[in-house]
């Protein structure tokens, strides 16, 4: 079930509140971004990556 209430309607999300929104893994996310299944995040600085909240609420709207 996906709960699309907790993502914000704009902006970024990290990777914990993307892993709670769907329920897959840390590993199977990154080989879903590096395979295209998953959208390409966006580096903010050198160890932080984000992604695009209207994004994330478009692949969850695909699965459904």
């Amino acid at each position: 079930m996906w709960k699309k209430e907790t993502l914000p309607s704009e902006g970024f999300v990290r990777l914990p509140l993307i892993l709670k929104l769907i329920p897959v893994g840390r590993s199977t996310w990154w080989a879903g971004v590096k395979s295209g299944r998953f959208p390409k995040g966006i580096k903010l600085g050198k160890n932080t990556t984000a992604w695009r909240a209207e994004d994330i609420r478009r692949l969850m709207e695909s699965f459904q």
